[in-house]
């Protein structure tokens, strides 16, 4: 099987992606540096993941900032 070493999102799905930046940052704070409204208004995993899946720049955004706090 093919590692990607280079890819520290490879394997982990989108949920996890979503519930670690929220365990770290905190609702208010992913809506301050991704400003949309899942984030902002009554935001839930199960509406963000809802909107991100049908929103290919948003979900880019939040795996980039992911992508950081991997780092």
């Amino acid at each position: 099987m093919n590692r990607q070493i280079n890819n520290p999102q490879h394997g982990i799905t989108l949920e996890q992606i979503l519930t670690d930046l929220v365990e770290h940052f905190g609702w208010p704070e992913l809506a301050r540096r991704i400003p949309i409204q899942c984030f902002e208004k009554d935001p839930s995993i199960k509406s963000s993941l809802k909107f991100l899946r049908r929103t290919p720049w948003a979900r880019a955004k939040v795996e980039e900032l992911d992508a950081r706090m991997r780092r």
